[in-house]
């Protein structure tokens, strides 16, 4: 993980963040900037668009982390990225520090795609399930995908679970073609 370029960047923000203990606001203020980066296509089209000049990419980076409330840390992260054209690579750097910080916490990580979202009820019972499967506990970042059609799709680390109905009619497809 910290082989790649986001990682590196989220094991920089991660042990500036234990250095300076403010690893729990820094935890919330990526935890914002990933919700804020999954709803919004106005952030996404900023931070992959190659048009964008670099100067007015730091401006509204800087504007969005004033705008999401971001602590210094996260913030002074995103101009550096925006600085360095890097912006593309948010979404992979809170993956990384989200991973980071569960294993700060002696917490696996999970990746959970469903076709539609999960109420607090499911979240719950899904982490129990988890914590049975994998020993401890799970901290699971949540997505949707409408093309999964039902079921979901878990990642955790190299391991993947997929009960989405999509793949169970594709295996189908595959099983009739013969």
């Amino acid at each position: 993980m910290q082989a790649s370029l986001a990682g590196r960047y989220a094991r920089a923000l991660f042990d500036l963040a234990e250095a300076g203990a403010v690893l729990p606001a820094v935890e919330a203020s990526v935890a914002t900037l990933g919700q804020a980066l999954a709803a919004s296509p106005e952030l996404q089209a900023l931070t992959t668009s190659p048009v964008v000049s670099r100067g007015d990419a730091t401006k509204a980076i800087a504007a969005t982390a004033s705008a999401l409330k971001l602590d210094p840390l996260t913030s002074n992260l995103l101009g550096v990225l925006a600085t360095n054209r890097r912006l593309s690579e948010i979404g992979n750097v809170v993956r990384s520090f989200a991973a980071m910080a569960a294993a700060h916490r002696g917490e696996a990580s999970a990746e959970v795609v469903s076709a539609h979202p999960l109420s607090t009820e499911q979240v719950s019972a899904l982490k129990t399930q988890l914590k049975r499967r994998v020993g401890r506990d799970v901290a699971v970042d949540l997505s949707v995908d409408p093309a999964l059609l039902g079921g979901m799709v878990v990642k955790i680390g190299s391991r993947q679970i997929d009960s989405s109905i999509r793949t169970r009619l594709n295996t189908l497809a595959a099983a009739m073609k013969g």
